[in-house]
């Protein structure tokens, strides 16, 4: 029995469980979502199904973009490295010299290059940035000490999240806490409150990202009784982060170790949350329970693709081509807007503009009788 949870979803991953034919349910024939530039059309009952290929057949094509190139690897890990710490040495020196006003500023493009090296540590969990998993998992293990992220127990996490998107009897551990309308309602007003509190844009992508990755990441919250493993991951990459960040305290001081680098760690949180939330939390996502519920279906309709302006999507390293990287994870990032030049008939699914996610952030609670996420505004008009 494999008990590596990563390399569990791995093998799930490949094999697949879609019989081969069409790739069309009854679920997508109800709500299937084309979009492009120019217009959106939504099919909630088609007599004419949509005509996707077999998810089996689209893995098979797409699996062989997986190869890892160490060279551009390495190259990306030091165009990423490199003006993160650049730019952190410009703040301190900014600040060290009275000019904070400048020091401030420069915590914006810090915080791009701490998501983009959070995404090369995300593709080295995923076993797909080196052509090694000893190389991966190094790698992996000291980004995680500039990012605050246990490197093992995030990686198994994160499997468990690829393993279980859109899963309603799986929910819990590596997502974002989504419950469904009847859950809701079946809540007492306290924990109602709760609820709204936690889905509330100040906590989930203010204070949330800062609990995250500041003081939650200090233990593995949601595997504390599951071996020793995630223990070890955690408490090394404390000793480590508490190492460094003594070693420049003691050479620049707390403060103004604490002024340069806690605005950068708290927005480069925010936007990867933010990232995160985006990713599965719009209006006509995937979730289903048991009987419903297909990896591929959640990995392509479960997951958007973010489609943001270039610049963004050199910083955030592509994830916003979420769906084809959930239906096959390990393709390296940088090879993900390859698979859609070369299959544009994976642009328009689950197709998301930056304008368009903004208006995400209202969604909350999973409709079952619609099969989308609705607003708490919705839910007051729908169910008075």
């Amino acid at each position: 029995m494999v008990r590596d949870v990563s390399v569990c979803y791995e093998l799930f991953c490949v094999a697949g469980r879609l019989p081969t034919g069409v790739m069309l349910s009854s679920l997508q024939r109800d709500r299937a979502v084309l979009s492009n530039d120019r217009f959106k059309l939504n099919i909630r009952t088609a007599d004419r199904p949509i005509l996707v290929p077999d998810a089996r057949r689209w893995m098979k094509i797409i699996t062989r973009y997986r190869q890892p190139d160490n060279v551009r690897g390495a190259v990306e890990i030091a165009i990423t490295f490199v003006p993160l710490a650049t730019l952190w040495v410009l703040a301190w020196t900014a600040l060290h010299f009275g000019y904070w006003w400048l020091s401030l500023p420069l915590a914006i493009p810090a915080a791009g290059f701490l998501v983009r090296l959070f995404m090369i540590q995300h593709d080295c969990g995923h076993g797909s940035f080196f052509r090694h998993r000893v190389a991966n998992d190094w790698v992996g293990r000291v980004i995680g000490v500039l990012t605050l992220t246990p490197y093992d127990f995030w990686r198994r996490t994160h499997a468990i999240h690829h393993a279980s998107s859109g899963h309603l009897e799986r929910r819990g551990i590596g997502d974002v806490d989504t419950l469904t309308v009847n859950e809701y309602l079946s809540l007492s007003p306290w924990s109602r409150l709760r609820y709204r509190a936690y889905r509330h844009p100040l906590v989930m992508f203010g204070i949330g990202p800062a609990y995250l990755f500041i003081l939650q990441y200090r233990l593995p919250v949601g595997l504390l009784f599951s071996g020793w493993q995630p223990w070890l991951s955690t408490m090394v990459t404390n000793v480590a982060i508490g190492t460094v960040a003594a070693v420049l305290i003691y050479f620049i001081g707390v403060w103004p170790f604490l002024l340069v680098h806690l605005p950068i760690v708290l927005l480069a949180g925010s936007v990867g949350v933010w990232l995160f939330y985006v990713q599965h939390q719009f209006e006509m996502t995937f979730w289903s329970h048991a009987s419903g519920w297909s990896f591929e279906e959640a990995a392509l309709y479960g997951s958007s693709h973010y489609d943001l302006p270039r610049i963004l999507r050199w910083f955030t390293a592509n994830i916003g081509i979420h769906h084809v990287h959930h239906l096959c994870s390990r393709i390296p990032y940088y090879r993900l807007p390859r698979v859609l030049r070369d299959h544009p008939e994976l642009r328009g699914v689950s197709r998301l503009t930056l304008l368009q996610s903004f208006r995400c952030v209202r969604l909350v609670l999973w409709d079952e009788s619609q099969r989308r996420l609705i607003s708490f505004r919705e839910l007051c008009s729908l169910y008075r």
